[in-house]
């Protein structure tokens, strides 16, 4: 009986095994036979990974189509974290500095502390420190020696000279902020020569994780042209990264960090494409396909003149310099920087606009940190965010209002007896005595008593009415940040704590008080005089356009802001008292020795407002003053008179009516130069 039982138990056993052979058999058939062709294709094969193709940035150009930034292929060196052999991260990258510094080729190093003993912060820098204070979790009182010795810490630099510690934490510095990982690679130089590609490639057994890559590389033609305007890219940081990788940003993308660059970034990027790489399973590449091809960027036409944008340029240093050369004392010497905008009266566009002192953007991150220790800023872009007192340029504005309000008309006579009575605590002065004065006359003689009696007359409500349609301390509409500035009134007095005297509104009436306006601002205010109190939009891009220019994607067009429906009258007087400052029409003005000849008809006013400092010189005008066309707004800081903007004004105008042969001219500004 029990052997009956065991035999059956042991056919049972028997045929569980069989069945589990022949379903091994069948998956091995279906394996080797059915599919076997494919799964060999797969063994052989291993895996796919994609890759990010980089889409090429749109170029900007001047309304010519003549480049400003272009693109060019060059080699970048980076750090790759899956061949970066870890615990000689160190190691490798001082080889490298030491290859770098031999080559003459610069390498990226934002860290605020200065690159010898004694270690100090940069001057300039207080944001920047202060990020690294954070970014160690230290107190913002640390001094650099307790800093330098967090970084040394961190990045297990003890055994290291001090300068090659603070040429590391540096870059270990860099490296940590820009998120270094194994999906992120690290550019440590950019642009770098051939010879020194040769060297790197040569030595690569000894550079683990050094890597060259062809890339496309941002080429300024001409890196002193406009540099505030254009703007700097740069790579995305950590604490960016959060917001940008939901717009489809990788941690290594390049972005647009000021200027044009920035402003219009979501146009210059383009959209990146895709590789699929496929890899054996020893880890070779043996198939590469574009799946999704990259789509470049479009490029930006800017309103902006290359050729009079160099004249503003030069034209503004060359007054400075002069002035610090031959000026007198407390007269213009002591200048050392200013501003210049010009504008098409009947469009807006700005076609120059210049800052002085600048700087260059093909050696921008060469020169970073000099330019941040500057005193006198060459970064600070004067012309949008810079804020001044207008002085006597503020006086064309009076004169309207009083005319357009019926206060005054063109026949109307004022006499100035040197002193101002009104007030009995307050009575300020005039420099001369102006007996039976028209507005005409006062403006060609820049007569401040004059000006006293209408502001008061008109009333601080009129005048900060006039000044937010002409656009002082309102915004212009320029696609770049801009300051809005304020114009003096209770309001504003009141916002500071501070009491509105009745005598204040004679000091607003010529252009003094608390007003202050940005350059861009004067200029648009100069262009809707010349306009009759129309005020267009400001701004700075033409069109956007297709990479290679050939098609146009947007158009900007002219934008009225403001028409103020100023009567001819008021119109024809004011135009009339501005051609009278210039020297024309047989008249003497203040700025007669520059335009008393000139083959063009031209307005124009003088400003000296006072400072705290030594006064600012300031400086518009149109022309031609029947048919305007071109105005400019220019401020000197310690200029003292504001007939030395003249000479920079008339330079934009010789280039602007005299400059160009006809032949050179482009038939329409949208046309390409050849």
């Amino acid at each position: 009986m029990e052997r009956k039982i065991n035999s059956k138990r042991i056919w049972i056993l028997f045929g569980i095994v069989l069945a589990i052979c022949l379903i091994f058999g069948l998956v091995l058939i279906e394996i080797q036979i059915v599919h076997g062709q494919s799964y060999s294709e797969l063994a052989t094969k291993g895996a796919t990974r994609s890759q990010i193709i980089q889409a090429v940035r749109g170029e900007i150009t001047d309304r010519y189509g003549r480049p400003l930034v272009q693109n060019k292929v060059g080699y970048n060196i980076t750090l790759d974290r899956a061949y970066l052999a870890k615990g000689e991260e160190n190691e490798i990258i001082l080889r490298l500095l030491e290859l770098l510094t031999a080559a003459g080729d610069p390498w990226i190093d934002k860290l605020p502390i200065t690159d010898t003993e004694p270690f100090s912060f940069r001057e300039g820098q207080e944001s920047q420190v202060a990020k690294l204070k954070d970014f160690l979790n230290v107190g913002s009182y640390t001094g650099v020696d307790d800093v330098m010795s967090w970084l040394v810490e961190r990045y297990h630099l003890e055994e290291y000279t001090p300068l090659q510690q603070r040429q590391l934490a540096g870059i270990r510095y860099e490296m940590e902020r820009q998120g270094f990982s194994i999906t992120t690679p690290y550019t440590l130089a950019a642009d770098v020569a051939v010879s020194t590609v040769i060297q790197i490639k040569e030595r690569s057994y000894e550079l683990s994780g050094v890597m060259v890559v062809e890339s496309t590389i941002r080429e300024y033609v001409a890196g002193d042209i406009a540099p505030h305007l254009v703007g700097q890219i740069g790579p995305i940081y950590a604490e960016e990264y959060a917001e940008l990788k939901n717009k489809g940003y990788a941690m290594n993308d390049i972005i647009g960090k000021s200027g044009i660059e920035e402003a219009f970034e979501s146009q210059l990027r383009g959209q990146n494409g895709k590789r699929t790489i496929t890899l054996n399973s020893n880890g070779e590449v043996i198939d590469a396909s574009v799946t999704e091809p990259p789509v470049p960027g479009h490029s930006i036409m800017l309103t902006i003149d290359i050729d009079l944008q160099r004249v503003a340029q030069d034209s503004l240093e060359q007054e400075i310099l002069w002035l610090q050369a031959n000026g007198e004392e407390g007269e213009g010497k002591e200048a050392t920087a200013g501003s210049v905008v010009a504008i098409d009266c009947k469009t807006g566009e700005i076609l120059a606009m210049a800052s002085y002192p600048t700087y260059n953007l093909a050696t921008y991150n060469q020169d970073y940190n000099d330019l941040l220790a500057n005193p006198d800023n060459p970064l600070f872009n004067r012309a949008l965010q810079g804020t001044y007192a207008p002085g006597s340029i503020f006086k064309p504005l009076v004169g309207t209002a009083g005319l357009q309000e019926g206060l005054i008309t063109p026949s109307f006579t004022y006499t100035c007896n040197h002193v101002y009575t009104y007030y009995e605590d307050y009575q300020p002065k005039c420099l001369g005595w102006h007996p039976n004065f028209t507005v005409m006359d006062a403006l060609r003689v820049s007569c401040n008593i004059f000006f006293y009696d209408l502001g008061r007359r008109l009333g601080i409500d009129t005048l900060v009415d006039y000044a937010r349609q002409f656009g002082l301390g309102e915004s212009t509409g320029v696609e770049l940040p801009e300051a809005t500035g304020h114009m003096s009134s209770p309001a504003y007095s009141e916002s500071l704590g501070e009491i509105w005297n009745p005598g204040d509104v004679l000091q607003t009436s010529i252009g003094q008080g608390k007003s202050l306006f940005t350059p861009l601002q004067l200029a648009t205010y100069t262009a809707t005089l010349a306009n009759g109190g129309v005020r267009m939009k400001s701004h700075l891009v033409k069109s956007i356009k297709s990479y290679s220019l050939d098609e146009t994607v947007e158009e900007i067009e002219p934008e009225v802001v403001v028409d103020m429906g100023l009567s001819e009258t008021a119109v024809s007087a004011i135009r009339d008292g501005m051609i009278r400052a210039s020297g024309q029409n047989g008249y003497s003005g203040t700025s007669g020795a520059y335009f008393g000849r000139y083959p063009i008809s031209v307005a124009s006013k003088t400003g000296t407002p006072e400072t705290t400092g030594y006064p600012n010189g300031t400086y518009i005008c149109y022309a031609p003053a029947d048919d305007p066309e071109i105005a400019v707004a220019v401020v000197i800081e310690n200029g003292y008179h504001g007939y030395w903007g003249a000479a920079v004004a008339k330079a934009i105008f010789d280039e602007y009516f005299f400059g160009k042969t006809n032949d050179q001219l482009p038939t329409a500004t949208d046309t390409l130069l050849p």
